[in-house]
């Protein structure tokens, strides 16, 4: 599935991955392929990213940590959405 992250300065990744963890207003949860379609509000914590072969894009890297094949990304806050397998996380 594909995941675009976008912040108020960018879009800091844009790449196919395996699963995505947020933090959610309600708790934290996970998607995987072929998730049902979801619209939901994020709340401070961290994105946790899994796949093979994630190549970050270089002007952002240093927002990113990495252990193994899952990278992190803190955030303040945002929203995300998922249909048809594509992932965007509107991040603060």
């Amino acid at each position: 599935m594909l995941l675009e992250i976008v912040t108020p300065e960018a879009v800091i990744f844009n790449a196919e991955v395996t699963s995505v963890a947020v933090p959610g207003v309600n708790g934290a949860f996970q998607m995987l392929n072929d998730h049902a379609p979801i619209v939901s509000l994020l709340s401070e914590g961290t994105v946790k990213i899994k796949g093979e072969n994630i190549s970050l894009l270089r002007d952002y890297k240093d927002k990113f940590t990495s252990e193994g094949n899952e990278y992190q990304l803190a955030i303040s806050g945002g929203t995300i959405e998922m249909s048809n397998n594509k992932i965007i996380i509107l991040a603060d």
